[in-house]
């Protein structure tokens, strides 16, 4: 009697990736990093449905209609768009430091002075060619955001202040001299009911892309979250910055300059930032005042986590949650519900990806042998 022999590469052929011990080994963290936050968002929005359905609504309504506002149409998509734009930029001011070990959460005070600056630079250059205009303004507002966020990192690296601490602080500081320069020194005198600077001039706006009504922004934030992608994870310094986040111990010891690191990488993300804070005067303001303070540097937050501080990944979470934000309209006209609604929902996945952390390299069947 014989047996016929079996080919060991045919063999493994036939074993399901799922089942593959190397297979997981080499993917499963891979897996855990969409899975989880996968899971967390599901959940989020379950216990969403639940809350809804206690005051008389149907959830399938509720995401039907979340669904529609958010993507449900080609003007639906437009204004998704154009509100993830500047949630990837302030995303990035915090998915930057993160990868150094620090959790900063002042993009929105960077996205303030951001904008200041921005709107600084157009008035003092009244009669400069637009192109020169919106190239000044941009570099303001990046230098300004910038420097802005390096101040958390300095207060951290040289004074051991929390970045955490300091840079929400800040955001009320930049809150406050946004008022104080809106309604005073930078005041337009037309401006009666609503305090604001004077318009920096059509001429100067940077306009839409060609056949959309989604601003220049959101190029501006692929490119900068497609730039830090290759600055962390493709470059000589961003494996430092990974290393100085992984041990800084270690860091210092092979000769790294950490505290370089710290200023660099702070002012980075307050760029990313303080660029979010030109685009919104420059393609949707037109000029500056207290509409700027929109949230878009703390759901910037919610964003960074949800990518887990990837900054690839930062661009579809943004675009979902932009999305969660443009259904609110529709949501309160359809189904009577506030407005703001969405923010609890933002809110509550917030709090899911926060306890959703805990299960990283603890599903068993990800781990492989």
């Amino acid at each position: 009697m014989t047996s016929e022999a079996v080919d060991p590469v045919e063999a493994v052929g036939h074993i399901a990736p799922a089942s593959d011990a190397g297979f997981l080994q080499r993917f499963g963290a891979t897996i855990e990093y969409i899975l989880i936050p996968g899971a967390a968002l599901a959940g989020a929005l379950v216990v969403f449905g639940i809350f809804v359905a206690l005051f008389g609504k149907n959830p399938f309504d509720l995401y039907f209609y979340m669904y529609r506002g958010a993507f449900g149409t080609w003007f639906s998509w437009q204004n998704t768009l154009t509100r993830a734009a500047p949630l990837i930029l302030t995303a990035l001011c915090t998915a930057l430091p993160a990868q150094l070990g620090m959790v900063i959460i002042g993009g929105e005070g960077a996205l303030l002075i951001g904008a200041l600056s921005a709107t600084s630079a157009a008035l003092v250059m009244p009669s400069a060619p637009p192109l020169a205009v919106q190239l000044a303004m941009a570099a303001a507002g990046m230098i300004g955001g910038g420097l802005w966020i390096m101040l958390t990192g300095a207060l951290r690296q040289y004074r051991g202040v929390n970045e955490t601490i300091s840079s929400l602080l800040l955001v009320y500081i930049a809150l406050a001299i946004l008022n104080h320069l809106v309604e005073g020194p930078m005041r337009d005198p037309a401006s009666l009911n609503k305090p604001s600077t004077r318009e920096i001039g059509a001429a100067n706006m940077i306009g839409s892309i060609p056949g959309t009504e989604v601003h220049w922004g959101l190029v501006f934030g692929l490119i900068a979250a497609t730039v830090s992608y290759i600055l962390i994870y493709h470059t000589t310094f961003g494996f430092a910055v990974r290393v100085a986040g992984g041990n800084i111990r270690a860091a210092k010891i092979v000769g790294l300059s950490v505290g370089k690191l710290v200023l660099t990488i702070c002012f980075l993300a307050g760029a990313c930032a303080g660029l979010s804070g030109m685009v919104e005067v420059a393609a949707v303001q037109g000029r500056t005042n207290a509409n700027l303070a929109a949230g878009y540097g703390f759901t910037g937050i919610l964003v960074a986590f949800l990518a887990r501080q990837n900054p690839l990944a930062v661009i579809p979470v943004a675009v979902l949650i932009g999305g969660i934000g443009a259904s609110g309209g529709l949501l309160q006209r359809r189904l009577g519900l506030p407005d703001a609604s969405v923010l609890v929902l933002q809110g509550i996945i917030f709090v899911f990806v926060l306890a959703s952390d805990a299960l990283y390299g603890r599903i068993g069947f990800l781990k492989g042998r």
